[in-house]
């Protein structure tokens, strides 16, 4: 089986990482980010641009995927990383699509109410839209 797991730099996102390797740790395990090019700080594209602002996603992607190779490594597991670009939703389940992964694992910051209708929840779009089983961890 594989499992896609979907990973942010938030407690949650790690959280989904270790739920994954403590429970399938046997399984293929595949680690993608996302980053979003509409996403950018408040003046961040005026001071360093556009470029500026990939590189720095690239490279911020890079320690990130370093760090889950070593949190794999401390359970004696492999994993593989890929970089998406695009709205995170539709790029996970894009890519779950074609590369036919069994399962996907993401993290849920457990927004609730208000919260969650305004600010939307991309692990809500990726199970309701997901053509596999999705394990939202919190």
């Amino acid at each position: 089986m594989t499992f896609l797991v979907a990973l942010d730099e938030s407690a949650p996102g790690r959280a989904a990482l270790e739920y994954a390797l403590e429970n399938h740790a046997d399984e293929e395990i595949v680690v993608v980010h996302v980053v979003d090019p509409n996403e950018s700080g408040y003046g961040e594209a005026a001071h360093i641009g556009a470029d500026g602002i990939r590189e720095q996603r690239r490279e911020q992607a890079t320690a990130l995927f370093e760090r889950s190779r070593e949190t794999a490594a401390g359970r004696d597991c492999e994993i593989e990383t890929e970089l998406l670009t695009g709205q995170p939703a539709a790029a996970v389940l894009e890519y779950a699509t074609d590369r036919g992964v069994d399962r996907i694992v993401v993290g849920s910051h457990g927004r609730s109410g208000i919260s969650r209708v305004l600010l939307g929840s991309v692990a809500e779009r990726i199970a309701r839209r997901s053509p596999v089983p999705v394990t939202i961890v919190r």
